[in-house]
């Protein structure tokens, strides 16, 4: 496996990012998740074969991070909410938005298993994690899956489309009950010193819109991730929010009202990372967005050229983290990413 080498790379210049307070010594590099397809083509081995129970497999995922001179190591965990087996259709990579659907009623709510609030998450990851990180390396950790994303599986997009409308008490019960859950999944991992910022993914919007109108997630979801901000601040460390879509309407309420202070997750055909920068950049810190299809498809002297004007772009305040606009696919050459860092490498030389 190449190594990038990175010296002296330290957490302490990817918070100067994160605060907009100080030009870092380097430009820092930041992904929300990569998939297992890749960090196995990345390390050859078979990681994509692998549970996180094998032996091996931790080590695997760190040793990926590290060997690309990434300062932190993006780790998350899912609820302790069992779910059904999803019904998936032959030859199909997505599932259907009602295949896992455990609510159809408020008394199904009221029967459900639900962990308890000291209980959200599986923790265990993150001290294994913990221990195989070298000096200067933290975790940027949260819980997978946010509160749209778990209320919309567990009651399906139909289902809580319909719920809105004939129940809503049944709709403000799940996420009350999921947001106590990311809550206290957040506050307990601010408290670890090896977690430098917290994070949270969740998929809000598509191209043109929010899957919800906005005066619904200001009901229903903000709430909840302002208290996720809050769990983080009093921690003195930053919260960083991952969502996809069309989020233009609601900038205005995650940046000022939620309080996020990075925000991750940029389409071209949406809104390019530099625009965003122009638009929000003095309150809220954008980290990536290089377009995933443009680092699919460009020759190596073309991917070097669209990574160096991003940097120039997107990097002069300093207020940046080199890159994807989504995350590591299955389907991204290695070999064009390592381009990528290379370029990010030498622009801090």
């Amino acid at each position: 496996m190449k190594m990038l080498e990175r010296k002296n790379r330290n957490f302490d210049e990817f918070l100067k990012v994160l605060r907009r307070q100080g030009r870092p010594a380097y430009l820092p590099f930041y992904e929300h998740i990569a998939s297992p397809t890749f960090i196995a083509n990345r390390t050859g081995t078979r990681f994509d074969d692998m549970s996180q129970s094998d032996p091996g497999y931790w080590e695997i995922y760190v040793s990926f991070w590290l060997g690309m001179g990434f300062d932190n190591v993006p780790l998350e965990i899912p609820l302790n909410c069992p779910l059904p087996e999803p019904h998936r259709n032959t030859g199909t990579v997505s599932l259907e938005s009602e295949s896992r659907v455990v609510f159809r009623s408020i008394d199904d709510v009221e029967r459900y298993p639900w962990p308890s609030d000291a209980d959200p998450i599986d923790f265990r990851p993150f001290e294994i994690v913990a221990k195989l990180l070298p000096d200067g390396v933290k975790i940027v950790g949260g819980a997978a899956g946010g509160p749209y994303e778990w209320a919309s599986t567990m009651m399906g997009t139909v289902g809580m489309s319909y719920a809105i409308a004939d129940c809503p008490v049944m709709v403000e019960r799940v996420f009350e009950r999921i947001g106590r859950l990311h809550e206290s999944a957040h506050r307990q991992l601010a408290t670890m010193d090896a977690v430098g910022a917290l994070r949270q993914g969740d998929d809000l919007g598509f191209k043109t819109s929010t899957f919800l109108p906005p005066e619904l997630l200001r009901q229903y979801v903000f709430p909840i991730y302002r208290r996720l901000a809050d769990a983080a601040h009093s921690s003195d460390k930053p919260f960083i929010l991952h969502s996809c879509g069309n989020l233009s309407q609601v900038y205005d309420d995650l940046i000022h009202t939620c309080r996020i202070d990075a925000k991750h997750s940029f389409e071209d055909v949406i809104m390019p990372v530099p625009e965003f920068k122009q638009r929000y950049g003095r309150s809220v810190t954008a980290l990536g967005g290089l377009d995933v299809d443009a680092l699919c498809r460009l020759s190596p002297e073309e991917l070097r050229r669209y990574t160096r004007r991003m940097i120039e772009e997107c990097w002069a305040d300093g207020w940046w983290a080199l890159g994807t606009g989504n995350s590591l696919t299955n389907y991204l050459p290695v070999e064009n990413y390592l381009i990528v860092l290379e370029e990010g490498i030498k622009a801090a030389l």
